[in-house]
């Protein structure tokens, strides 16, 4: 098993890489010749990955987990996981899809707001307690 996930997780990230790449030489121009439609596409994104990131944070403290845990939970529950929704668009819909748009706006967006629910993350490890249940 650990030699089998050794080799596969390179390949599996050059892959997405590669689709990443093939996507945004695609959609390229239709991102910059739209900058509304990818405004419209972006702030529900924005929105639902925050208020999710909020709710499962503030469940956490509520249920007192320990930050270790609380923390990859929010971030785990708040990603939209778009390279699912990368690899589902472009088989379903094809790459001149508005699905596939809307998933490399996804992405151009998933990524920041990540880092910034990270940086939240960081600055209020002090509201849980440092074990589970203590």
């Amino acid at each position: 098993k650990e030699k089998f996930l050794h080799i596969l997780t390179p390949i599996t990230i050059v892959a997405l890489l590669i689709t990443l790449i093939l996507l945004f030489s695609f959609k390229g121009e239709v991102i910059l010749s739209n900058p509304l439609t990818i405004l419209w596409i972006a702030i529900p994104l924005f929105i639902q990955t925050n208020i999710i990131f909020w709710i499962t944070y503030g469940l956490a403290k509520l249920m007192g987990l320990s930050y270790r845990d609380a923390a990859p939970s929010a971030m785990i529950g708040a990603s939209n996981h778009f390279e699912v929704a990368i690899a589902t668009a472009t088989m379903l819909f094809g790459l001149s899809s508005g699905a596939a748009l809307a998933t490399v706006v996804g992405v151009l967006i998933e990524v920041p707001v990540m880092l910034m629910l990270v940086k939240i993350c960081l600055r209020t490890k002090d509201w849980f307690p440092q074990s589970a249940g203590g």
